[in-house]
């Protein structure tokens, strides 16, 4: 069932080659070959696979980097002690798959101060633990507007929280990004002025390609608002392109436009029956992912 709608999904983005996106005014010319890499966010697609089954599927297919989402059956947490870090390190980098960071579920913008104080600590102990493991950043969020508190103020706590723990992270040598993520929350100009409201160097985003990022077809106008601060990325299903879902290709070429050199990170909101599964996922999904950065003449 996978394999035939990936062939499908496959044949429909190949005939989208020639077809014109709107894209931005550009840093100008698409150099064809992406300087970004295609890696892993273990939600959902992997949250059942324990570490050694990880590092194989990542291995066999060439997926790197990958980030660790919090609560999966992988174990990489900030209970793990000194010698364990140290060991998950050892097996990340013996299997030539690379730690992009952790994926975490904390989020500022409850009207709670105790329950935010609590998040950006635990937000701190994510950034040690990336910090020990070679990793690059970790990964936050907002989830949304308290319904009792005026927009505005809630943008602003949101951008203040994210100050101390920005300062954790260039302390440690890592990032904080903040995920384009929640209803109210991700809309791209609220974003901005949560980014506008932090204002710290070592606080980033990570794009979600939430379907809202697409205005008249194209995602150029809310991209350029945020990409100052673009330092990751979430993809999902790249078949959806072929149905004009998500504008991959458009999202890709914007990448290569403006040199991006990180990740795009495979976040496929479902579970797969198995490893064997979803590692044949995976390869047609990477199959896919290569296509939609197919320079166009």
């Amino acid at each position: 069932m996978l394999r035939r709608q990936f062939l499908r999904a496959g044949t429909a983005v190949a005939g989208l080659a020639a077809a014109a996106t709107p894209i931005a005014a550009a840093p100008a010319k698409d150099e064809g070959k992406p300087k970004f890499q295609l890696g892993l966010v273990t939600y959902n697609l992997a949250e059942s696979w324990d570490l050694a089954t990880l590092l194989r599927v990542c291995k066999s297919v060439g997926i790197s980097p990958v980030e660790l989402r919090t609560t999966h059956k992988h174990g990489v947490e900030p209970s793990l002690s000194k010698e364990k870090r140290r060991e998950v390190r050892k097996r990340f980098s013996d299997a030539g798959v690379a730690i992009w960071g952790c994926g975490t579920t904390c989020e500022f913008q409850s009207p709670d101060a105790a329950v935010v104080k609590k998040n950006i600590e635990t937000c701190k102990q994510f950034v040690d633990l990336v910090a020990d493991l070679g990793g690059r950043g970790v990964k936050v969020r907002p989830n949304g507007l308290p319904k009792e508190v005026a927009v505005e103020k809630t943008l602003e706590q949101i951008g203040k929280a994210l100050i101390p723990c920005g300062q954790a992270a260039a302390d440690a040598g890592v990032e904080i990004w903040l995920e384009v993520h929640g209803g109210g929350t991700a809309h791209p100009p609220r974003v901005k002025t949560i980014m506008e409201h932090c204002g710290h160097r070592s606080v980033g985003l990570t794009w979600n390609s939430n379907s809202s990022d697409v205005q008249k077809g194209s995602i150029a106008e809310y991209f350029n608002l945020l990409w100052p601060w673009i330092r990751s990325c979430h993809i999902n299903e790249l078949y959806k392109d072929a149905a004009g879902v998500y504008p991959y290709r458009e999202l890709f070429r914007l990448f290569r436009q403006r040199g991006y050199d990180r990740a795009t990170l495979c976040e496929v909101g479902r579970s797969v029956p198995n490893d064997k599964a979803g590692e044949e996922m995976l390869r047609y999904y990477k199959a896919l992912w290569t296509e939609l950065n197919r320079g166009e003449g």
